[in-house]
C-alpha cells in the first residue's frame, strides 16, 4: 500500500494527515500557534512556528501510524494565502511574517496605481493592488523597515517556507503564486513587467511550478527528525482554497465550494480565465494544471463567530468543558432556535476590513439593529448570518460573470454547522453539500502528491476515485424571502457607512 501526506499549514494550527492510497486517514496530528497583532490591522505570524508545528506533526502521523517509512511515497503542502516570508543569504528568516489578513499596506497599494493603471495591473495579475496580498506588503517593508529589506534574498510564501525547511528548494506553483500580485496569472509565470516596475529582484523569487509537479525530496536531517526517509517526494502543493477544491472534488466547470475557516471564500472552478474588469472577485490559476479559479473573500468569517465566542462566550466554553463537547456545538443549538433574520438584527463581518466586493481596508464590524429584545444566542445567530450575507455577495458576482453552479460544497470548520450550511443554502438558492471526506485541503494537497509521484493518473480521476458527497442541506422558501430582504439592508449598510469608515480610520 501506498501513503501520501498532506501538511495544511493554516492560520491557527497547522494540521498534518496520513493518507492510504485510497483516501483513507491513517493518522493525523495538529499544533496551535498564536497570532500577533503590534496593532489595529495589522496581523503577524513566526515563520518557525509553522516550521516546529510542521516537523512535530509530521513526526506524529510516522509514529502513530506504524506505517514503514520507504511506503510513504509522497507529501504536499497546503497553507494560508499572501503571507510575505523573508529569508536573509543564510535562510534564516529576517522578520515576522505578515500575513493575509493585515491591512496595513494602504498607501503602498496607493503607490502600486500610481506606478501602473489599475485595468493594467487587471490584464496582468487578474486583479487589481490588494492590501492583504503579498507586494504591497513588500514595499511597505522596504519603505518602512529599509534594514530587514536590505538583508532580504529570499520571498516566500507560508507554505513555500516549508518546503524551503523539508527541501533546502526555493520554489512555489501556481496556484498560492496567483495572490502575490507579481504572477502572469494567463501565462503562469513571473511577470517582468511588474517585478521591473516594483523593482523587485527576479532572484528574489522560487521557481514555478505546477501544483502536481514534484519540486524535492525531503533533506536527510529532515528524514531522520521525521523517521521518514529522503526518496519522499515534495510537490507543489496548492494555496489553502485550491487545495481545498481539490479535496472537495470541485476540479471541473460547474463545481463550486464555500468554505468558512477563518476567512470565507466562494469558490468556482473554471476551464478558462476569466476576469472581473471591476476587481471584487479574484482569479488565479487553480492546482488542476491548465485551470483557473474564481473566488470571492470574506475577510472575517469563521474569524467573527471566534472573536464572539472567545470575548462573550465563557458561560458557553465552561458548559461545553462540562459536558465534554465542542463549544460550537452548543451554539450552533441555540442559533438554531432563532428565527431568520435574528429579530432585525444585522452583523457587518468586517473585523478585518473587507475583501469581496468593496476592497476597503477601513470598515469594521458593526451590530445594526441591536434592542433589548436581543440575547447572546441572536448576536450569535446574526454572526452567522452577516457572514453568509458577505459570502453571497461573492456567490452574486460569479453568477454576474457567467459562472453557472449547479450545486455548492461545503467544507472549512464553518461548513460543519448545518445552520450555517442552511443559511447558505437559503442565500444561494441551490443545495448546499458536504462530503465524507472531512480534511479538505490536507486531502487535497496529498491527492496532488499522489499525481507527483504516479499514484494516481491526474487531479480529476483521483478526485472521481476518492471522493464522495454526503449531506445536503435544500433551501426552504420562507427563509429566501426574508433573507432577500435583509440582504438588500445589508449591502445598503456598508454604502450608508463608508464614508464614516474613512473618518473613524482617520481619528
Amino acid at each position: 500500500m501506498n501513503y501520501l501526506i498532506g501538511i495544511d499549514v493554516g492560520t491557527s494550527a497547522t494540521k498534518t494527515v496520513l493518507f492510504d492510497e485510497n483516501g483513507v486517514v491513517t493518522a493525523s496530528s495538529s499544533c496551535e500557534y498564536p497570532l500577533y497583532q503590534p496593532h489595529n490591522g495589522w496581523a503577524e505570524q513566526k515563520p518557525e512556528d509553522w516550521r516546529d508545528a510542521v516537523l512535530k506533526t509530521l513526526k506524529d502521523v510516522v509514529e502513530q501510524s506504524g506505517v514503514q517509512a520507504e511506503d510513504v511515497k509522497g507529501i504536499g503542502i497546503s497553507g494560508q494565502m499572501h503571507g510575505l516570508v523573508m529569508l536573509d543569504e543564510a535562510g534564516e528568516v529576517i522578520r515576522p511574517s505578515i500575513i493575509w489578513c493585515d491591512q496595513r499596506t494602504g498607501a503602498q497599494v496607493g503607490e502600486m496605481l500610481s506606478i501602473m493603471p489599475r485595468e493594467r495591473w487587471i490584464e496582468i495579475t487578474a486583479n487589481p493592488p490588494l492590501t492583504g496580498w503579498t507586494a504591497a506588503k513588500i514595499l511597505w517593508v522596504r519603505e518602512e523597515e529599509p534594514e530587514n529589506y536590505s538583508r532580504c534574498r529570499h520571498i516566500l510564501l507560508p507554505k513555500d517556507y516549508i518546503r524551503y525547511v523539508l527541501t533546502g528548494v526555493f520554489a512555489t506553483e501556481v496556484s498560492d503564486a496567483s495572490g502575490m500580485q507579481l504572477l502572469d496569472v494567463a501565462g503562469r509565470c513571473w511577470s517582468d513587467e511588474v517585478l521591473e516596475k516594483l523593482n523587485i529582484p527576479r532572484e528574489w523569487l522560487g521557481t514555478v511550478y505546477e501544483s502536481c509537479e514534484v519540486t524535492g525530496q525531503l533533506l536527510p536531517e529532515i528524514a531522520e527528525k521525521t523517521g521518514l526517509t529522503t526518496q519522499v517526494k515534495v510537490v507543489g502543493g496548492a494555496g489553502d482554497n485550491a487545495a481545498a477544491a481539490v479535496g472537495t472534488g470541485v476540479v471541473k466547470d460547474g463545481t463550486a465550494f464555500t468554505t468558512i475557516g477563518s476567512s470565507g471564500v466562494v469558490f468556482a472552478h473554471s476551464s478558462h480565465m476569466v476576469l472581473d474588469p471591476k476587481g471584487r472577485v479574484h482569479t488565479c490559476c487553480c492546482a488542476v494544471p491548465g485551470a483557473w479559479h474564481v473566488m470571492g473573500v470574506t475577510q472575517g468569517a469563521g474569524l467573527s463567530l471566534k472573536w464572539f465566542k472567545d470575548n462573550f462566550c465563557q458561560d458557553y466554553v465552561a458548559e461545553a468543558e462540562r459536558q465534554g463537547v465542542d463549544v460550537y456545538d452548543l451554539i450552533n443549538r441555540d442559533v438554531k432556535e432563532i428565527a431568520a433574520g435574528s429579530d432585525r438584527l444585522i452583523y457587518l463581518p468586517y473585523l478585518m476590513g473587507e475583501r469581496t466586493p468593496h476592497l476597503d481596508p477601513d470598515c469594521r464590524g458593526v451590530f445594526f439593529g441591536l434592542s433589548a429584545i436581543h440575547t447572546k444566542a441572536h448576536l450569535l445567530r446574526a454572526v452567522m448570518e452577516g457572514v453568509s450575507y458577505s459570502l453571497s455577495d461573492c456567490n452574486d458576482i460569479l453568477q454576474e460573470m457567467g459562472i453557472e453552479v449547479d450545486q455548492m460544497m461545503a467544507c472549512g470548520g464553518g461548513g460543519k454547522s448545518p445552520v450555517w450550511r442552511q443559511m447558505l443554502a437559503d442565500l444561494y438558492g441551490c443545495d448546499v453539500k458536504t462530503v465524507h471526506q472531512s480534511e479538505g485541503p490536507a486531502l487535497g494537497v496529498a491527492i496532488l502528491a499522489g499525481v507527483g509521484c504516479g499514484v494516481y493518473a491526474s487531479v480529476e480521476e483521483a478526485c472521481e476515485k476518492l471522493i464522495s458527497e454526503d449531506k445536503c442541506s435544500h433551501p426552504e422558501a420562507d427563509h429566501m424571502e426574508t433573507y432577500r430582504k435583509y440582504h438588500q439592508l445589508y449591502k445598503k449598510l456598508y454604502l450608508d457607512l463608508k464614508d464614516s469608515y474613512k473618518t473613524l480610520a482617520a481619528l
